[in-house]
């Protein structure tokens, strides 16, 4: 809604059938009221393509392929984290984000079945020497710059964790 402010046209793409089902109906609504944004439901982006910069993106739809003209991309690809796979294995909050570092000592205990003599790392899960970054991360910014601080401070981690082990 906030780039529709700005925009001549907005170029809402997204994968499932539509948006009820991972959007309030509040802005569903307001999405379809708005004269310029068009919503492209089971559709994908393929391709970007430009000179010296954005001209035009390359989508799959249903009924085939076709080309749609953008100056500028926003990529935003979901808010729940794809952490069941984890499940048994690291502890995740209720929400299902990685609980890492500080958050995972309970009244300045160590989380259950840790190992180790020393408290979890920053980024260290509840598994010594596993380390989340960026998004998946419980109470992290929910934004890249922070995730690309969490990845270069995971490496100085692990490098750590890997030195003392």
């Amino acid at each position: 809604m906030h780039l529709a402010r700005y925009a001549k046209r907005v170029h809402l793409i997204v994968r499932a059938d539509g948006l009820e089902q991972s959007m309030s109906h509040y802005l569903v609504g307001q999405i379809a009221e708005t004269p310029n944004i068009e919503l492209h439901t089971r559709t994908s982006v393929t391709a970007a393509e430009g000179g010296k910069r954005l001209e035009r993106l390359c989508v799959a739809t249903p009924g085939g392929t076709k080309t749609l003209d953008a100056h500028w991309l926003f990529v935003f690809i979901g808010a729940e984290p794809f952490t069941g796979w984890l499940d048994g294995y690291v502890e995740r909050d209720a929400r299902g984000y990685v609980v890492t570092g500080p958050d995972l000592v309970a009244a300045g205990r160590r989380p259950a079945g840790w190992p180790m003599h020393r408290q979890p790392y920053h980024l260290e899960t509840s598994v010594p020497g596993v380390f989340a970054a960026g998004d998946v991360r419980s109470e992290s910014m929910k934004r890249v710059a922070s995730a690309v601080g969490d990845g270069a401070m995971a490496v100085a981690l692990v490098h750590r964790y890997l030195e003392q082990s």
